[in-house]
């Protein structure tokens, strides 16, 4: 199952390796999605809110795990597409002793600033209790959504973006199974959403290890190689850690919004959570393209095949714009029907901001899928200093905009939705700006 994307059409080659990536992210966001429907419906809109307001808090560690996902596959597949295979048993060694020590540090420092960054949020009090047990149950299970980022991230690179879609269809079966039985049936209340993602997604990361441990065996090596390398901590860290800093700084900027919708009350961060879980479901689904993008673009580069670089992009931003017009289309002429699965009608503050923010939002997932992809193509290409300031200029823009349009204008919640178009449009402007001046084929990768 380990492919090599230099080789064939690209748009075949890319959108085959692709889709089941796209599949995965979509059960992994399903079953997230499930946790706020199960807790909106089963225990009620003060435990939406609750998972709400500590879920930009949560998005700072999956931030790490998912920056350290891209940062890693890059490397590893530059050297498969280089056929370098000791130097990427290395790498891989490396990069596990890494995820280690840094799922050891996020814990602890997870453990000992989470209430306080739910204060600094202005978490409502009615939902801060609740907010900060779920918040706890998260943090200890850090160890596991890092070490199943991690080994994604590798199966990916080394083409092969089917094992993770079948370990995330089983994870997300059981997450939903554990979900009803913790919290319909056991009565568990907010501790038993954690806990059901707890449990489903150590499964899925220690059988993801195991796994990858086994299929690493298919790629001989005569020469002996080290273990841990310094040298190629270093070559990774200058990919992965702008890779982390991007998603943590886009966390950070999350963080800000979100104390500026608690400030709102506790029916709009109900409405907000429900709406930010489909916002996310469709924008990981296009994220994850890029990512696959990236990969294919890291392996055409390091068997020194640019040509077909451009080829990839092209695919990738065809295959995102097919998977934005059902999102889109539901969304924006479905946004009553998609709030109802998280609330009941008598929610309606809720239900009021939930659809505000999806029709004001959704008509622009067109143009973050072309921002998206210039993103995976720039990644793949080293290009971590132009791809940095494109998802900067969002952020920055997309904050500082929520509070001008909501505080400084007077328009409310619906200025913070406003702030989405406008990062988004010209951040896009600038990845294009930045992909068309080809950065990869002036530098040695």
């Amino acid at each position: 199952m380990i492919t090599d994307l230099t080789q064939g059409s690209s748009r075949k080659m890319l959108w085959a390796f692709s889709i089941p990536m796209l599949l995965s992210v979509m059960f992994q966001q399903m079953y997230n999605i499930a946790d706020s429907i199960i807790a909106g419906r089963f225990i009620g809109e003060d435990a939406l809110a609750a998972v709400g307001a500590s879920y930009p808090i949560t998005m700072i560690f999956m931030a790490v795990a998912v920056g350290s996902n891209i940062g890693c596959a890059v490397v590893v597949s530059r050297l498969f597409g280089g056929r370098q295979y000791g130097k990427l048993k290395t790498a891989i060694c490396t990069i596990f002793f890494a995820c280690i020590g840094v799922s050891i540090a996020m814990t602890v420092l997870g453990l000992l600033l989470g209430n306080g960054l739910l204060s600094l949020i202005q978490t409502p009090e009615n939902v801060f209790a609740d907010a900060s047990l779920y918040l706890r149950i998260y943090i200890f299970g850090f160890l596991f959504l890092f070490l199943y980022n991690i080994c994604t991230g590798i199966f990916t690179s080394l083409g092969d973006s089917r094992t993770p879609l079948y370990f995330l269809i089983g994870s997300s079966i059981a997450n939903i199974l554990l979900d009803i039985l913790f919290v319909v049936a056991l009565q568990m209340g907010v501790a038993g959403v954690a806990w059901a993602t707890f449990v489903a997604q150590g499964a899925a990361s220690i059988l993801a290890l195991v796994t990858l441990l086994h299929r690493l065996k298919q790629l001989r090596t005569n020469e002996p190689y080290e273990k841990f390398s310094a040298p190629m901590l270093k070559q990774i860290a200058i990919v992965a850690i702008p890779s982390i800093l991007q998603q943590c700084f886009v966390s950070v900027g999350n963080l800000f919004v979100q104390s500026l919708v608690n400030s709102f009350g506790s029916a709009v961060i109900a409405g907000y959570s429900a709406a930010i879980k489909l916002n996310t479901f469709a924008v990981t689904c296009m994220t994850t393209l890029s990512n696959g993008l990236s990969s294919f673009t890291a392996q055409n580069l390091g068997a020194e095949k640019n040509e077909r670089v451009g080829e990839g992009f092209r695919a990738g931003a065809l295959l995102g714009i097919l998977v934005c017009v059902p999102f889109f289309l539901f969304y924006f002429f479905g946004s009553e029907t998609a709030m109802g699965l998280f609330m009941k009608a008598e929610s309606q503050g809720a239900i009021r901001a939930g659809i505000a923010f999806l029709r004001i939002v959704t008509p622009f997932y067109f143009v973050v899928t072309i921002k998206v992809m210039c993103d995976g193509v720039l990644r793949g290409g080293s290009a971590m200093l132009y791809f940095m300031t494109t998802t900067f200029t969002d952020l920055l823009l997309r904050v500082v905009l929520a509070f001008v349009f909501a505080k400084g204008l007077g328009f409310g919640a619906t200025g913070i939705w406003m702030a989405w178009p406008f990062g988004w449009s010209l951040s896009t402007l600038l990845s294009f700006g930045f992909y068309r001046l080809k950065p990869w084929e002036k530098k040695k990768l």
